[in-house]
């Protein structure tokens, strides 16, 4: 990482980059370079937010972009472009037309940001991750996916709500790819503690361990043109802030497994330790019988994206 400020580039600078980039100055995490190939659209966004500043005592750069050389030396480059979902569409249908806009984002990206992790948020996430590590041989630990931590947020919100305490005191984590066949673990999920299944019973828990899993599609189905924003960008934010400020979080993550959870070649959503040296190492928790089927359903339905994806290279 360079000396000074951090650099985060934000590659798309629809809804969801413009809220990362919100979150991220206000946690004051370094400058900002907001990236879009639209004529004035990132530099009209990153205007608007600069001018919030004196209001809310940030002091940093933020520069608004046509231009990929303006992120040169980037730190973080974060990937939000592409086509979003609308409904009755599912993440797989973006797979092609996705797959094409991450993978130069990634590859010009590094022409001028040699040393950047990077992080994707475009839908589908698991596949087009897996698509950016095999097209720039980057090291596994720095390339990510964005999914984990947002689905695990949804995850958080509807038990704190459900159980009627602070979200801050809810812990639960969800596995596997980024769609319906998502795991969210019900064992590990507790409140200060104590084990959720102690709070609420098995109908509710298996309620909202589903609307977990039609989290994305609930809040495209009311937004009837478009999908969610704010809750990406603040979990993007949260995984930056992770390794520029060397933070060990341990977050789920979509992530490369050599060999971990039984699985090779595929890009998944793990629990990592997330830190300085990017996704630092994968945590193997131990998973029961009906977790660890499903998650073998949620990674066929990945290696079910890779095959594509190989088939369009």
């Amino acid at each position: 990482m360079a000396l000074g400020r951090p650099k985060i580039s934000i590659l798309g600078a629809g809804a969801t980059g413009t809220a990362t980039a919100h979150f991220a100055v206000e946690r004051e995490l370094g400058d900002l370079v907001i990236y879009d190939i639209v004529e004035g659209l990132p530099q009209a966004r990153a205007l608007d937010l600069w001018q919030a500043g004196p209001i809310r005592r940030f002091d940093l750069s933020i520069k608004g972009t046509n231009d990929l050389k303006d992120t040169k030396d980037s730190d973080i480059l974060i990937i939000t472009a592409g086509k979003p979902r609308q409904p009755g569409m599912s993440r797989a249908d973006l797979l092609s037309v996705n797959s094409q806009i991450v993978g130069d984002l990634a590859l010009k990206g590094l022409e001028y940001s040699p040393d950047a992790f990077i992080i994707v948020l475009t839908n589908p996430v698991d596949g087009l991750t897996w698509a950016v590590k095999k097209k720039t041989g980057l090291p596994r630990e720095r390339v990510m996916g964005q999914a984990g931590v947002l689905d695990s947020t949804r995850y958080r919100a509807f038990l704190a709500e459900a159980i009627g305490v602070s979200m801050r005191d809810v812990q639960a984590m969800v596995l596997g790819g980024h769609g319906d066949a998502m795991v969210p673990l019900v064992g590990y999920a507790n409140v200060a503690g104590i084990p959720i299944r102690q709070l609420l019973p098995e109908e509710k828990i298996q309620a909202i361990v589903e609307r977990t899993r039609k989290g994305g599609g609930e809040i495209v189905n009311l937004l009837k043109t478009g999908s969610a924003s704010e809750a990406p960008g603040a979990a993007l934010v949260e995984m930056a802030e992770a390794i520029l400020r060397d933070q060990k979080r341990v977050l789920p993550v979509t992530a490369y497994l050599e060999g971990e959870y039984g699985y090779r070649d595929i890009c998944l959503g793990v629990p990592v330790i997330l830190g300085r040296g990017g996704v630092e190492r994968i945590l193997e928790i131990p998973l029961d019988e009906e977790d660890r089927k499903a998650l073998q359903v949620s990674a066929e339905e990945v290696q079910g994206q890779i095959r594509e994806l190989a088939q369009l290279a």
